[in-house]
C-alpha cells in the first residue's frame, strides 16, 4: 500500500505541477517506481492510482452505495450516513488529508473553488450528487462535507403512490392541476421530499412546453424534451461573475418558456418569480415552510428582500393572483415522506381565499 500511495503522489505532483496530463503522469509515475524496483502488478496498480486521483477517493464506497441516501462528514472520523431518512454514525475513520483530497478531486470539474475567502460552496457532482462544503474559521475545526444523493430514475406520482406517500386520488387530482397550466407552490422541511414531487409533476409535461429550470445547483430531473436547466454561480477569484438566481430568472423570460421552474425560492428571486407567473407563465418552486399556511406567508414576505421600493400590499396581491395551489410535503418520525397538507386557491374579487383540499 505504501508503494501505491507513493506512486499517486508522484502521479498528483506531476499533474499539479502541470508537467503531465492524468493518463501521461499516471503512467510516468509507474515507470518511474518500477525503475526504481517496486515490483507490482502494473496492470492493476494503473487502475488503482487513476481511481485515487479522478474518484471520490475514500468516498467512492459510500457515494456509489445504492441504498445511501446522504453522506456527511462532522470531522474525519465523524461520518454519518442515512438509509431511507434513517441516520448512522459508521465505524471508520479517515485523515484530514484524504478529505481535503477527496474535495479537491470532487469540485476540480464544478469550476467552483473553496478558501477562507468563500468557505462556502454547492457543486453537482459527475453523478448528479449535491455536494456541500463549509471550512474553518466558519467551523470550528474541521471540513463539514454533505453529499446528497438522487435516484438514478425519476418517480412518477404512480410510485409516490405506492410508497403511500400520497393517494391515488391525490395524485389525479395533482395531475389535473399541473396539465391545467395551475402555478404550484411546494413546501415542506428538508428531506420532505420537495424536489421529488415535483419531478413527478414535471413526469406529465407535453411535448408542445419548453421548459426553463432554475437552481442554486442542478437536481431537477425531467423527461421533458424541450428543456433548458440553468445554475447559479459564484464568483470567481477576483470577486467577479457571480450569477444570481434573480438573474437566471430574469434571463429565463428571454428564453421562451411555456413553463418555469425555480428549484428553490429563498430570498429576493422569489420576487423575479412572481414577476414571471403573473405574465401568464405557467410556473412552480419549492419553498422551505413548516405548512402550507406558512409557506404563502413567507412567499409574501421574501420579495421584500428585493429593496425597499418594494410595496408588501403589491406582493401579497401578486401572491394570491398567481399562486393557485401548495402543495406541503412531511417527514414523519419514522422517515415516511407524505403529503400532509393541500390548499386551493378561490379567487373572489379583488380577495382570494384558501381552502384545504381532501387528501
Amino acid at each position: 500500500m505504501e508503494d501505491v500511495q507513493a506512486i499517486t503522489d508522484r502521479a498528483r505532483e506531476l499533474i499539479s505541477t502541470g508537467n503531465a496530463e492524468l493518463e501521461s503522469a499516471i503512467n510516468r509515475a509507474v515507470d518511474e517506481a518500477f525503475e526504481a524496483g517496486y515490483k507490482l502488478d502494473e496492470s492493476k496498480i494503473v487502475g488503482t492510482v487513476k481511481a485515487s486521483l479522478v474518484g471520490l477517493g475514500v468516498l467512492d464506497e459510500l457515494v456509489n452505495d445504492p441504498l445511501v441516501e446522504e453522506i456527511w462528514l462532522n470531522s474525519p472520523d465523524s461520518v454519518f450516513v442515512a438509509y431511507g431518512s434513517k441516520s448512522e454514525r459508521l465505524q471508520v475513520q479517515f485523515s484530514e488529508t484524504q478529505v481535503r483530497q477527496a474535495v479537491e478531486r470532487m469540485l476540480r470539474e464544478s469550476g467552483r473553488r473553496l478558501d477562507r475567502s468563500e468557505p462556502f460552496v454547492d457543486a453537482t457532482l459527475a453523478n448528479g450528487s449535491r455536494l456541500h462544503v463549509v471550512i474553518p474559521d466558519v467551523t470550528a475545526k474541521h471540513w463539514a462535507i454533505n453529499i446528497r444523493k438522487f435516484p438514478n430514475s425519476v418517480l412518477t406520482l404512480n410510485d409516490l403512490v405506492n410508497r403511500n406517500s400520497l393517494s391515488l386520488k391525490m395524485a389525479q387530482y395533482l395531475k389535473h392541476e399541473f396539465l391545467n397550466q395551475t402555478n404550484i407552490l411546494v413546501s415542506g422541511a428538508t428531506q420532505a421530499g420537495k424536489t421529488t414531487l415535483l419531478c413527478a409533476l414535471l413526469d406529465f409535461g407535453k411535448d408542445s412546453e419548453r421548459l426553463i429550470s432554475v437552481e442554486e445547483t442542478f437536481e431537477i430531473r425531467t423527461n421533458y424534451r424541450d428543456h433548458v436547466a440553468m445554475q447559479a454561480r459564484q464568483a470567481n477569484l477576483e470577486g467577479v461573475g457571480e450569477i444570481t438566481l434573480r438573474r437566471l430568472v430574469r434571463e429565463s423570460l428571454r428564453m421562451r418558456p411555456t413553463r418555469l421552474v425555480i428549484g428553490e425560492v429563498r430570498q429576493a428571486e422569489a420576487l423575479d418569480l412572481l414577476i414571471a407567473l403573473n405574465s401568464g407563465i405557467a410556473g412552480m418552486c419549492t419553498i422551505h415552510a413548516n405548512s402550507a399556511a406558512e409557506a404563502l406567508e413567507k412567499l409574501k414576505l421574501l420579495p421584500l428582500l428585493a429593496g425597499e421600493n418594494i410595496p408588501a400590499r403589491f406582493v401579497e396581491q401578486t401572491v394570491e393572483r398567481t399562486i393557485g395551489l401548495v402543495v406541503h410535503c412531511e417527514l414523519g418520525a419514522d422517515g415516511t415522506r407524505r403529503i400532509g397538507q393541500v390548499l386551493k386557491a378561490n379567487p373572489s374579487g379583488r380577495e382570494t381565499s384558501w381552502s384545504g383540499v381532501d387528501l
